[in-house]
């Protein structure tokens, strides 16, 4: 399978391109990237050939690409490798605006190309384990969640709103709503938001608390914030509690981890899962075998439409009704 990568502008870039080169039968036929310099070293790390041109790189004759780059360009890079005949895996979130996340799903149908949304909390091992117990009704119904996904300032384009849409709200909103989507298999109704900057020198949203309603009247909130500090031992967390009628379940998706405390302060190992790991197998799965993707374009228009939602509620300072087409749901 020939797979190329657009843009090493997103950290999880080189996460996807790691796992890549481990399976067989896949070659990364290039890397392409507006900067040069991120461009060379990336294509000289994963032993491929640099492209500076996404275009060129699509005239290779792929059969898939990763789209790793700032939100902003989402749309453009998708809709191009659509035309060329390519799978598509975008990172998320799909896109910075739902305008450009409608475009870039009706782009893929009309090309008969696979569609994925990078949401690899789903692979979480953790996370799939709640899923099942819950599936099994060991919890009775499910009658409200309250979620985490509370990290580290990326910096870089993540600081701009015209690149990214903005700032800790969109960014870590998608994973948590996504995971909450696909373990109730219900949308989200309504949103209300309260956004603020507390954290970060640069005029971006780096703190939100989001309170939102599901169609069948789950009540969930959710704290997504660029909240930890430069020295926290990793990036952040992703954090859920299913409250039910016959119990409560709490998962933590980041706990497969050991803390060593000594003198010179505290080391973090983290020898879990590795859900990007399992994010682009299931990808390349998927484009081999012809089959739906796990996690579809429109799970990560409604994961978006959540967030762009918080914005407008903050600013109005009033609960927002999503709307949309809701033929197609959540992903099994």
């Amino acid at each position: 399978m020939r797979v190329g990568i657009i843009s090493f502008a997103h950290g999880h870039a080189h996460a996807y391109a790691s796992s890549l080169v481990t399976i067989d039968g896949v070659e990364i036929v290039g890397i392409a990237d507006e900067e040069e310099k991120r461009g060379n070293e990336a294509a000289a790390q994963y032993k491929t050939t640099y492209y500076q041109s996404y275009q060129a790189l699509l005239d290779q004759g792929l059969d898939a690409v990763v789209i790793t780059s700032e939100n902003a360009r989402h749309k453009e890079h998708a809709i191009a490798a659509a035309r060329a005949g390519a799978a598509v895996l975008c990172e998320k979130p799909l896109a910075h605006t739902v305008a450009d996340a409608e475009e870039i799903i009706a782009a893929c149908e009309a090309a008969g190309v696979l569609l994925q949304t990078a949401f690899p909390v789903r692979f979480n091992e953790a996370i799939k384990r709640a899923k099942a117990r819950i599936d099994d009704g060991e919890f009775g119904e499910i009658i409200a969640v309250k979620g985490t996904n509370r990290g580290k300032n990326p910096g870089g384009w993540f600081n701009d709103k015209q690149l990214a849409g903005g700032g800790a709200v969109i960014d870590h909103t998608v994973h948590v709503v996504d995971i909450m989507r696909w373990v109730l298999k219900e949308e989200v109704q309504d949103v209300y938001a309260e956004i603020d900057q507390h954290f970060s020198a640069k005029d971006i949203d780096d703190a939100g608390i989001l309170s939102f309603t599901f169609e069948n009247g789950v009540f969930a909130t959710l704290d997504c914030s660029w909240s930890r500090n430069a020295n926290f031992p990793t990036w952040g967390d992703v954090t859920l509690e299913f409250i039910g009628t016959k119990g409560t379940l709490k998962v933590d998706a980041q706990a497969q981890k050991l803390d060593l405390f000594h003198s010179g302060g505290l080391n973090y190992h983290f020898w879990g899962d590795n859900m990007d790991d399992s994010l682009v197998r299931d990808f390349i799965e998927s484009v081999r075998e012809k089959q739906a993707p796990s996690v579809t374009g429109t799970d990560g228009l409604r994961a978006l439409e959540v967030a762009i939602g918080a914005y407008a509620s903050a600013a109005k300072g009033e609960v927002i009704a999503l709307r949309g087409d809701r033929k197609e749901r959540v992903s099994p």
